[in-house]
């Protein structure tokens, strides 16, 4: 009785497609997004200035 494929045709179509590039995010993961959000909201409940743009290193990391 056959099996239901051959060893030597194993991975066929897959090395056959086509790579396409994957598409650029748009928005941040949300764990980071959160995280940047809660200190937003806690520079302005202690009245600091929050700057408009938010560099990954001014998030304190624990």
């Amino acid at each position: 009785m056959p099996t239901h494929g051959s060893m030597t045709k194993a991975g066929k179509v897959r090395s056959q497609t086509p790579k396409i590039p994957p598409r650029p995010r748009k928005n941040l993961p949300p764990r980071v997004r959160n995280r940047r959000e809660f200190w937003i909201r806690k520079r302005k409940e202690a009245g600091l200035p929050v700057p408009t743009v938010i560099p990954p290193s001014s998030v304190p990391k624990k």
